[in-house]
C-alpha cells in the first residue's frame, strides 16, 4: 500500500529539522528498513509543512513494528521539540491523506475497458 501523511515542524526549527535529517542515525535507517518502511521519503515546505510517502504492506503494522525500536523511542525523542505539536512523538502524530488519483491505476482501468 502507498501511504501519504502529514504533520507539522515549527517555522523556527526547520533549519535543525534539516540538519538532523541530512545524517539520520544509520541504526534508525536500518530499523525503518527492517520494519518495512520502503520507499520513504520526506517533504518540507518553508513553512513548516511537513509531507511524508512510503510503501509498506499495512501501515498500521509498520508503525508497531518501529514502536518495538529502541532506537526508535530515542529518534522520536530527540526529534519532538521540532514539531508544532511536541505534546506527542512525532510519529504519532501523522495525518494520513486519502489517496484520490493515481496514475497508474487509471491508465490500467482506462485499458482494460478499452479493449
Amino acid at each position: 500500500m502507498r501511504v501519504c501523511f502529514r504533520s507539522s515542524v515549527q517555522p523556527a526549527m526547520i533549519d535543525e529539522y534539516r540538519r538532523r535529517h541530512a545524517a539520520v542515525w544509520p541504526d534508525m535507517l536500518r530499523a525503518l528498513k527492517d520494519a518495512g518502511w520502503n520507499n520513504y521519503s520526506l517533504f518540507l515546505s518553508g513553512d513548516g509543512l511537513l509531507v511524508g510517502y512510503l510503501e509498506c504492506d499495512d501501515f498500521d503494522a509498520v508503525r508497531a513494528r518501529m514502536a518495538l525500536t529502541d532506537v526508535n523511542a530515542r529518534w522520536q525523542a530527540e526529534m519532538a521539540t521540532l514539531f508544532e505539536d511536541s505534546g506527542q512523538a512525532p510519529d504519532e502524530g501523522f495525518q494520513v491523506l486519502e489517496e484520490v488519483f493515481n496514475l497508474d491505476s487509471q491508465l490500467a482501468a482506462a485499458e482494460s475497458t478499452a479493449n
